[in-house]
């Protein structure tokens, strides 16, 4: 599901600010060598846009932009809006449960999510959701207007379902699936979610 930057002639043998670039003790060689040949720039650390050229779906495309965005904002615990080795093994791991997760839910192995294995997927983690929803799902979510959504938008969609309920769960203080908010609550909840 992501270029292995190994196979594009292995990871440069670069020095960043005059500091020998070495991993860690205890690192995992083979996640440093990917991280080393995606940090083009030899800064020692990934933007989002290093990051999303080493990143890409079953068939070939590149990750969605917004994705790779939300995934930097998740792991950057520094907030320097950049990912950091460390930071980067987490977001690895993360890509990886995510990987998995996906694949059992392509059921067909087509490499991309339908509205029946969206609707399965989102059950199985505890949404009860309408079948109008995920339609709006899958369209929002749908880059080539296929029906269907490729990897990076099924974490994408997923993680908003799951940033979205957990907004939500704010508010639904008795837990019966019904809030009332008023306009400023709406307006800072939705600001929240766009930020």
């Amino acid at each position: 599901m992501y270029n292995n930057p190994q196979s594009a002639g292995g990871p440069p043998q670069h020095r960043s600010k005059g500091q020998p670039q070495v991993p860690p003790p205890g690192a995992d060689l083979q996640l440093w060598g990917w991280f080393k040949a995606v940090d083009t720039d030899s800064s020692g650390v990934l933007t989002v846009d290093e990051l999303q050229r080493a990143l890409i779906n079953g068939d070939w495309s590149p990750f969605n932009i917004e994705t790779v965005r939300t995934m930097v904002n998740m792991f950057d615990s520094d907030n320097t809006g950049t990912i950091d080795f460390q930071e980067f093994t987490g977001l690895w791991k993360y890509i990886e449960d995510w990987k998995r997760c996906f694949q059992a839910f392509d059921l067909d192995g087509s490499g991309s999510i339908d509205r029946n294995e969206m609707t399965n997927a989102l059950r199985s983690f505890g949404y009860n959701v309408s079948g109008q929803f995920v339609n709006t799902l899958i369209q929002k979510f749908d880059r080539f207007g296929h029906g269907n959504v490729t990897f990076d938008n099924f974490v994408q969609a997923c993680v908003t379902v799951k940033t979205l309920t957990d907004s939500f769960r704010t508010f639904d203080t008795d837990n019966d699936g019904w809030i009332q908010i008023n306009y400023g609550q709406f307006l800072d909840l939705v600001m929240r979610q766009h930020a």
